[in-house]
């Protein structure tokens, strides 16, 4: 039975399972902004900071539950997860203080899916591959992640509506308990490496962040987060704002998560044969000309949904490219630490993105300000990919240590 848990096609289906129903949920409480605050009579602020603290709680657990993983496997830390995830979301229906939704949707919530979000999974399943298939690996499940996206968002808009927020949130509660079981197939460990070198994670550590490469991929990064975070969170209060329908913004979510799966199948297999850094600018330089396109032009449905396909195809095709870029310039052996590391800056976007949204709407009634903010650091962000050092560091030749081609049989 351990074998069989083992086997690369049930590694590669648990994390993809894990990514569809904690990334799907994960944006589906955009949804909750204006049914929340008007039936409690929150500010949007005050429900924009819960799910920054969400953000910034999952970014900051990300390097421990990467470097628990690297150690102890990613099964028993996505279990874990998946449990907290639950209990957050579950508690959120009783939550009618701000303060209370940042502790169960925003603590709970982020400390779940930093145990089972990218960094711990995407490393399982590309240890679970041979070298020349961690690149597709990670983009299979970073789709994943979209297609719950795609998936979900609806469902809870549905649900939502007929039955209003605080049992749409238990329903996200039962399905964020279905990780738990599908942790199972992530319960190997990660490969054994030489003894003189089996505790060296800080140096793994020290190593990665005075490469300035890695240091340039996290600045990149961060902008990433700001970008989605704000989108996801602030796009369907932004529609109905210009008149449009509700369902609207549960539409673009979901078209964003539609092709965002093709985006990352095709950055993923793409990355295996071009430059990560290129592809990576390429992404961004695109983000930056459509924000600026969707500001600049007049709001329709059909405009708001050329505007999500775009984005869409690159929404989470930075995730196998970043992961990837890290996993080409430090090996596999530490790929969840320094992969939750780097991650640790996105999600620091992602706070600021969204209290920003939420704080600067307050203040002056309008989301202008940020939609420009995010359209200038893209365009930074993709001049800042272009600048990285992607050669291998020192690290990469100590700890890596490749599997045996023969595991990956089918």
């Amino acid at each position: 039975m351990r074998s069989l848990l083992r086997r690369p096609a049930v590694v590669l289906s648990a994390g993809c399972l894990v990514l569809l129903i904690g990334m799907g949920l994960r944006n589906s409480f955009a949804l909750f902004l204006t049914p929340v605050t008007e039936h409690l009579h929150w500010t949007r602020e005050e429900f924009s900071l819960g799910l920054a603290v969400q953000l910034l709680v999952w970014g900051l657990a990300q390097p421990f539950a990467g470097a628990l993983a690297d150690r102890y496997g990613s099964g028993r830390v996505v279990l874990v997860g998946g449990l907290s995830y639950a209990l957050g979301i579950g508690l959120a229906a009783q939550a009618y203080e701000p303060a209370h939704f940042g502790l169960t949707v925003g603590c709970m919530g982020g400390m779940g899916l930093g145990a089972a979000g990218f960094a711990v999974v995407l490393a399982a399943m590309a240890r679970a591959v041979a070298p020349e298939r961690r690149s597709f690996a990670m983009g299979l499940g970073t789709a994943a992640g979209s297609a719950g996206q795609f998936l979900l968002v609806p469902i809870t808009h549905v649900f939502l509506q007929a039955h209003g927020w605080a049992n749409a949130y238990l329903f996200l509660a039962v399905a964020a308990a279905l990780m738990i079981p599908a942790a199972a197939g992530l319960s190997g460990r990660p490969e054994p490496v030489p003894e003189d070198v089996r505790g060296s994670v800080g140096a793994a550590v020290g190593e990665a962040l005075r490469h300035r490469g890695f240091v340039l991929l996290m600045c990149g990064y961060f902008v990433c987060g700001f970008q989605l975070a704000f989108i996801t969170n602030h796009l369907p209060s932004y529609l109905t704002d210009h008149g449009l329908a509700g369902a609207t913004g549960a539409l673009a979510l979901s078209v964003v998560g539609l092709f965002n799966i093709a985006g990352c199948l095709w950055f993923g297999a793409l990355g295996g044969r071009r430059s990560r850094k290129h592809l990576l600018a390429a992404i961004y330089a695109v983000r930056a000309v459509m924000i600026a396109l969707f500001v600049l032009t007049p709001l329709s449905t059909a405009t708001v949904l050329v505007f999500a396909a775009v984005m869409g195809f690159t929404w989470l095709s930075t995730v196998p490219l970043t992961t990837g870029l890290v996993e080409q310039l430090f090996g596999p052996r530490y790929l969840a630490t320094l992969g939750g590391l780097v991650f640790c800056t996105h999600q620091i976007g992602s706070f600021l993105g969204v209290w920003m949204g939420g704080a600067l709407y307050e203040r002056t009634g309008s989301y202008l300000v940020v939609w420009w903010t995010a359209c200038a650091l893209s365009a930074l962000s993709a001049a800042v990919h272009l600048r990285i050092d992607d050669r291998r560091g020192i690290v990469a030749v100590s700890f890596v240590v490749e599997p045996n081609p023969a595991r990956h049989a089918s």
